[in-house]
Formats: structure tokens, C-alpha cells, sequence
């Protein structure tokens, strides 16, 4: 390592719209020397390559994790398991390892699992919260994560040395870091993203199954479709990993979310237009006052 934070050499598991865009940010900071990827698509690497994203494209994963200061794991996270049994052989003993995943209980379970306890002092899980209804490399971008949210759920285990580099990195991509227990998080990003992306999937899929000609509807379908539908654009086999991955913490959501709705309908049977005034007003209030203090972040 040249500083505390500079990296000679990162290595990328799953080089897509996440990894790249890691990559992408810190070679703006200046802050990494050499960039090599491992991924399941010779024709996405081949793009990752040519986009400048990564020097290299892995061969062999001991030759690639042989030296590396850091590894950062981008792939969906039902993968996490199987990729770090791949790799905990070759992993050097103070080698920087943290992640991107959605969940996080989850991947800190497959940690204790595969890594050496070594190794497991090195690593600090971590999650992006930003994204885009693209995925691949072909859609990373540097400024990705400019002032969006990053957190970190470090273990009893961590090094705080291996915690401070990493919040390090992140805000050298412009991210605002914040620490949280690794529960803590599984339940906020299950109300907060994983219900949604599972509202848009499913209401795309109504509007599939309610007719026998979709594109009639949808041909009607104005902005507030399109903004409340956008991340059902996502990647369906990252998203299907995250749900199984949260599924508790997601199961008791969507039962909260059927309860509002029971209400609702309650109020429509009962032409009850001041209890869904109330509703309307109490939601949109709480909206106003997020967008609010976002603006001031």
C-alpha cells in the first residue's frame, strides 16, 4: 500500500454496473494502480476491458488474488457462499475484502463459514445504496456514488484499521458512510428497497395477468407509472437473490404493507373519503418532510 487508502492492486469479483463503477471512481481519485476482474461472462470482461473499467481479465483466481490489496466481491449475493469458499485458499492474510450485497446477515454468515479468522479480521462488509434500472459494465459511471449512502456493518471481529480503509475508499467516490449493525440494516433496507423493487416486479406482472393485451394499458401509462415501475427494470436474478436472501425480514414487511392495503379497501367499500384524505395527506406529508431533509444532506 502507498497511503492508508491507495490501493497498488483491487481485485473485482463480478465486474457490472456496482464493481465497475468502483473502479471507475477510485481510478478518478487517483487511488488505484492496477485493476483486475473476475466475472462469469468473457463478453462483459471483454467490455470491462475496453471501457477501461479493468487492466486484466482473471485467468486463474490464485494468480489474481496473489498480492492484491483489496478484493471487492459485486456479484449477486447468492453467490457470496460459493465465491468465498473459492476463494479463501488463496487469500492473502492482510488482503482488504469488503462487498456490495444487498443483505447482509447473510453474508456475514458465509464469512465465518469459508474465510480463516485472518482473514475474517480483514473484512468489512458493506452495501452501496445506489444503483440504476441498467445493469452491466456498460452502465457503470464514475460519479455513481456521489453523495449517496454507503454502510458498513463491521463484525466484533473487524479490524477498525481494515474499517477506516474502507471508509476511506468509499468517500473517496464521494459516498457518505455510515455504520450499522448487520440486523439493523437487513430490516431497513427490507422496507425501504426490497418491498418496492417487489411492489414494481408485481405490479408489472398484474397488469401482465389482468389482460390479454398488456400493451393496451400500458399504452395509456403516463410519468407516474413509468417513475413507480423504474426499478422493475432491474436485474431479476439479483433481485431474486436479495429477496431469498431477506426473506424474514421481507416476509413481515409485505404483511404490514397487506395490512395498509386492507385498509384501504375497507375505506373505498365504506365510500369512506375523510379516512383516505387522512391517509393521502398523512403520506404525502411524510414524503415532503424526507425530500426535505434529503435536500439539506
Amino acid at each position: 500500500m502507498t497511503t492508508a487508502t491507495a490501493l497498488n492492486k483491487m481485485v473485482i469479483i463480478g465486474v457490472g454496473l456496482i464493481g465497475g463503477s468502483f473502479a471507475l471512481a477510485l481510478r478518478k481519485a487517483g487511488l488505484v494502480q492496477q485493476i483486475t476482474g473476475i466475472g462469469r461472462s468473457r463478453t462483459n470482461m471483454q467490455h470491462a476491458v475496453e471501457l477501461g473499467v479493468i487492466d486484466e481479465i482473471a485467468t486463474d483466481t490464485a494468480a489474481a488474488l496473489h498480492n492484491a490489496d483489496l478484493v471487492f466481491l459485486a456479484m449477486p449475493v447468492g453467490q457470496t457462499a460459493a465465491i468465498m469458499e473459492h476463494i479463501a485458499p488463496h487469500l492473502h492474510a492482510h488482503t482488504l475484502i469488503t462487498d456490495a450485497g444487498s443483505t447482509k446477515q447473510d453474508v456475514v454468515t458465509a464469512a465465518r463459514h469459508y474465510l480463516p479468522l485472518q482473514n475474517r479480521h480483514h473484512f468489512v462488509p458493506g452495501h452501496p445504496i445506489a444503483g440504476a434500472e441498467h445493469s452491466g459494465v456498460q452502465a457503470a459511471q464514475a460519479d455513481l456514488y456521489a453523495n449517496k449512502h454507503v454502510i458498513l456493518t463491521p463484525q466484533p471481529e473487524t479490524s477498525m484499521e481494515a474499517v477506516e480503509r474502507i471508509r476511506h475508499l468509499w468517500q473517496a467516490c464521494g459516498a457518505n458512510v455510515s455504520l450499522m449493525p448487520a440486523d439493523e440494516h437487513d430490516r431497513v433496507l427490507a422496507a425501504t428497497s426490497h418491498l418496492p423493487h417487489l411492489l414494481a416486479f408485481t405490479l408489472m406482472n398484474h397488469l401482465q395477468h389482468s389482460t390479454d393485451q398488456p400493451e393496451n394499458l400500458l399504452r395509456f401509462a403516463g410519468s407516474g407509472f413509468r417513475d413507480f415501475t423504474r426499478i422493475a427494470s432491474s436485474s431479476a436474478e439479483m433481485w431474486r437473490d436479495i429477496c431469498l436472501a431477506n426473506r424474514e425480514a421481507l416476509l413481515e414487511q409485505i404483511a404490514a404493507y397487506q395490512n395498509e392495503l386492507h385498509s384501504l379497501r375497507e375505506m373505498l367499500e365504506k365510500h369512506n373519503g375523510e379516512g383516505l384524505g387522512q391517509a393521502f395527506s398523512q403520506a404525502r406529508g411524510l414524503r415532503e418532510d424526507w425530500l426535505k431533509n434529503k435536500s439539506v444532506e
